[in-house]
């Protein structure tokens, strides 16, 4: 049996007294979509920070790749990250930035040149490959950083709001790309505002609300628990299960689960 890709145990983070992610537990199968959601401000981006050590836990542990995220040298080769505002430099042209990530992953140039092109003409930007990225649109800057992360064949990719600022022929050739690296037993850890991505390609679902995670499982089954099987469609399910009041008069919390617990 494959080793999860992702676990994480009781990971905390906390500025003084407010916690952003609090007790979070994740076993996230290998070669598989893990959607993460969430409302604004809800712990997403600091658990993916947690993740991939650009942020100091104030608790507990996790491993990526196998890895500890203790050990930053050896988790940034076997993983990718895409914040949702990649990190470029604006003097360089596309295929400038692509060649100076690749030789910091230590790629042999011609071995970079290759991959790199065949990418850019993936994603629809081999013809401005060398621009400077300063004239770039948003969705092309986040096409660069798109492929950035995949340049090195990380084991596990995390993706933050992948598909922002993209249109929408850009933004289906992401869920292509990503449904493509499952098939090459990536794992892929998406959090995004478009549900209809993560319905489309996420084989389990993670929701986080005020730092803790509040329901967990197959689309599906979020789909049909939350309000007892009333809502039909994973955006309905989120609003339910993110609700703003999550007790009922008598003060039980009914937040669903994939199990049909609820959260303590």
């Amino acid at each position: 049996m494959t080793d999860p890709a992702i676990v994480a145990e009781g990971l905390t983070k906390r500025y003084g007294d407010d916690p952003a992610v609090e007790d979070l537990s994740l076993s996230i199968a290998s070669g598989t979509v893990y959607g993460f959601l969430g409302p604004n401000g809800a712990g997403k981006t600091t658990t993916m920070r947690l993740l991939t050590t650009l942020t100091e836990p104030t608790a507990g542990t996790a491993t990526v790749a196998g890895v500890p995220i203790t050990d930053r040298s050896a988790l940034t080769e076997r993983i990718g990250y895409l914040p949702a505002e990649p990190p470029v430099f604006d003097e360089l042209t596309g295929w400038e930035q692509l060649r100076h990530v690749a030789r910091l992953h230590g790629i042999p140039d011609q071995r970079a040149d290759d991959r790199i092109e065949a990418l850019l003409e993936r994603f629809d930007l081999l013809t401005d490959a060398d621009r400077r990225i300063e004239g770039y649109s948003t969705g092309m800057t986040k096409k660069v950083g798109i492929i950035a992360t995949l340049l090195h064949d990380p084991a596990v990719v995390l993706l933050d709001e992948p598909t922002s600022g993209l249109d929408p022929r850009a933004a289906r050739t992401v869920r292509e790309t990503i449904a493509d690296l499952v098939t090459r037993e990536m794992t892929v850890f998406l959090s995004t505002h478009v549900l209809s991505v993560v319905d489309e390609l996420a084989d389990t679902v993670g929701v986080i609300d005020d730092g803790r995670l509040v329901a967990e499982g197959p689309p599906d089954e979020l789909k049909a628990q939350a309000q007892k099987g009333a809502v039909s469609d994973l955006e309905a399910a989120f609003l339910d299960i993110t609700a703003a009041d999550g007790a009922d008069p008598d003060g039980t919390d009914q937040r669903a689960t994939a199990t049909g617990t609820t959260d303590d």
